[in-house]
């Protein structure tokens, strides 16, 4: 059995991944892959990581399980996608740097199946525009204390996910940046969900409908229509004119309001960010989408 985990981070796609499976709900039973909602897992996850405490599941536990959130006897394929996997928002930074438990975590949700291969679904984002979104979640204080004493220089992806493929141990780990979501969510859906590029796909376009509006939306189908068998560059190639021509007015763009942030400190991280998915893409055992 394979135990996909769709891990966030924070401030990335929510519950759109979540949604648009379950949109194409029919198709996965069908070909033995269930998708289990936050709602059917978060209390009992958490009950069983707090018993674990970094162990792994006996048979005995990992079946117990598989019964709560399981409803088809044959399902090969299981799907879970939250946030609250990496935990609070404010777990973002920790005196360790950018996401310091993220390898942790990994580790434990494997351990909960250990007889199914984990596979680790992460997007990752500008630091910049991460932390501005994160800080609106945040409950525990103010960003003093969201940062935990440390620099903006210091949110480095690459540091995290040294740390993620450490602890994932060979598992199978797919990667993308959250600003390239509008023109390869259709490739990040199907690897999730394992369809074939010839399957129908509902909800392709919802990051894009999000961007461009109905109007503009109308303006992709059109350019799309007629047009069998795309490549994905092809399709890309259109989505990206239309995203140019059609966006709505600030869609594309947002601002940076957090204290001591300047353009030049901003400047910093975004280069540092840019850096940091370059060689984070070359990982091995990193499948890194890329636009």
């Amino acid at each position: 059995m394979q135990m996909v985990f769709h891990v966030g981070v924070h401030a990335t796609d929510g519950d759109r991944l979540l949604k648009t499976l379950l949109n194409n709900r029919s198709w996965l039973l069908q070909n033995r892959t269930e998708v289990v909602p936050p709602s059917h897992h978060r209390g009992l996850f958490e009950e069983a990581l707090m018993s674990l405490n970094g162990g792994s599941s006996t048979p005995e536990m990992e079946q117990i399980l598989l019964d709560a959130v399981l409803q088809h006897d044959d399902t090969q394929r299981v799907v879970f996608s939250s946030q609250t996997f990496m935990g609070a928002p404010g777990r973002a930074v920790g005196r360790d740097g950018f996401y310091p438990q993220i390898g942790s975590r990994v580790n434990a949700l494997a351990n909960l199946f250990p007889s199914a291969k984990a596979e680790f679904f992460v997007a990752i984002r500008n630091p910049a525009t991460l932390i501005t979104d994160v800080m609106r979640e945040f409950t525990g204080g103010d960003y003093r204390v969201l940062m935990q004493g440390r620099e903006p220089a210091d949110l480095r992806w690459r540091d995290a996910i040294q740390r993620l493929v450490r602890h994932a141990q060979g598992r199978r780990i797919v990667m993308w940046c959250h600003e390239d979501v509008p023109l390869i969510w259709p490739e990040i859906v199907r690897l999730a969900a394992n369809m074939p590029p010839d399957a129908p796909l509902l909800g392709a376009l919802v990051y894009m409908h999000e961007l461009l509006g109905d109007a503009g939306l109308a303006q992709l189908r059109t350019a799309l229509g007629g047009r069998d068998q795309l490549s994905v560059p092809q399709r890309r190639k259109i989505y990206g004119q239309i995203l140019a021509d059609h966006a709505l007015p600030g869609k594309l763009d947002q601002a940076v309001d957090l204290p001591g942030w300047t353009q030049e400190l901003v400047d910093e991280v975004t280069t540092h960010y840019r850096a940091d998915v370059a060689e984070i893409a070359c990982l091995p055992g990193v499948e890194f989408i890329l636009p």
